[in-house]
């Protein structure tokens, strides 16, 4: 079953205005499927295959006369140098526009790549798993379901048992590609960092507690986070920084960019469980940031999200700024209302002038009235970011 992505429009048009578009993404988030649908008339080459990968390193004359553009390059990051040689290309016709398409899954030495050779030259976007809107019935499906299940479009288009494709998922693709970036002696040390960072979904990780628990050094922990940032397996959500008079927490929240991989590490296989797990509430609000951000990678938006936190606790779960305005968003797993809910949105829009559109986002369909000064209350699956 093929699935409609959002980000469709976007790609299509970048192709007309851009010789070359880049799209950057987690394994298996239909990158590849997405530059096929949108290019039906492109050369494809996929360098995890290894001979092209050598041909591409060894002779890129010879790689490009064999997969001649237009042509769609798959997980280039195998080979970020090739990005020097398409320059040289798109500078040789620089009135020619969508020729190149190229994919990765790991930014770091890729994105390094991209901005060097081909700044002003191509249109970077980013595909992440499914949302809400992709996923045909997802009104249908409880949000322990859907925060079990995860969002991979594989899941969706087959009959796949999602604790199988997630175990499956950490061997193929993250310790794999993990260990391409950095040498990991220990695995089981690896797997046991990985579920403790699972078990801190939504928190400040504290890297020298994660040190002490897992048996390695506090930097070898944040060299870690930073690969598995690199790699789109974790999202940090950066501080807010406001001119209010309060102390400010300024490191960021840890989030894992599918929920479902989150529960396989925590050892969460049934929706029961879930329902009755003291982290529901902290992989209820993963799923709702990280529909936050997809909403603005599928318009090619970079995504401007915080939270706010001060030092005496309190605490706005996500910050959307909107130029010179912010919507302040509380992310809360109850599915009955009361008062206490929107809190913290009433103090902040006191404190803050510049508040537009506070919002609850929850697990309910009761959707109580305002007075003047009203706070949006909204079901997590009829949430829309509005920019």
């Amino acid at each position: 079953m093929l699935i409609e992505r959002k980000l469709e429009h976007t790609f299509k048009q970048a192709l007309k205005e851009y010789p070359v578009v880049t799209l950057f993404g987690p394994r298996q988030s239909g990158k590849t499927t997405l530059a096929k649908m949108c290019c039906p008339k492109f050369n494809y080459v996929n360098l995890e295959d290894s001979e092209a990968r050598d041909l591409a390193r060894r002779d890129y004359k010879a790689f490009f006369s064999r997969f001649q553009p237009p042509v769609v390059i798959d997980e280039i990051q195998n080979v970020p140098e090739l990005t020097s040689a398409i320059q040289v290309l798109v500078d040789s016709d620089r009135q020619s526009n969508g020729r190149f398409v190229l994919t990765g899954s790991h930014q770091t030495a890729l994105a390094a790549a991209v901005d060097q050779s081909l700044a002003g030259r191509t249109s970077v976007l980013e595909l992440l798993p499914l949302s809400f809107e992709e996923i045909k019935g997802a009104d249908k499906l409880s949000s322990d379901r859907l925060m079990l299940k995860g969002f991979m479009p594989e899941l969706y288009a087959s009959k796949k048992d999602s604790v199988n494709y997630y175990r499956n998922y950490l061997r193929t693709y993250v310790e794999r590609d993990v260990r391409r970036l950095v040498n990991i002696r220990d695995l089981i040390v690896f797997e046991r960092f990985l579920s403790l960072l699972a078990g801190r979904i939504g928190q400040i990780v504290n890297f020298a507690s994660l040190a002490n628990e897992t048996g390695v050094s506090a930097t070898t922990i944040s060299s870690w986070v930073s690969i598995l940032e690199a790699s789109f397996i974790i999202y940090r959500l950066p501080p807010f920084f406001a001119n209010i008079s309060k102390r400010l927490v300024k490191s960021p929240k840890i989030y894992f960019t599918e929920t479902g991989l989150a529960t396989y590490l925590l050892g969460i296989e049934d929706e029961s469980h879930l329902m009755a797990h003291p982290l529901r509430g902290n992989i209820f609000e993963n799923m709702a940031v990280m529909e936050a951000r997809k909403s603005f990678s599928n318009e090619g938006r970079e995504p401007r999200l915080a939270f706010l936190r001060t030092g005496k606790g309190f605490e706005i779960d996500l910050v959307v700024s909107k130029g010179i305005k912010v919507q302040p968003v509380e992310i809360k797993s109850a599915m009955t209302f009361n008062g206490d809910l929107v809190r913290n949105l009433e103090t902040f829009s006191k404190e803050y002038p510049s508040v537009v559109e506070p919002t609850l986002v929850y697990d309910g369909d009761n959707i109580p009235s305002f007075g003047p000064c009203s706070v949006n209350v909204v079901n997590i699956r009829k949430w829309e970011i509005n920019r």
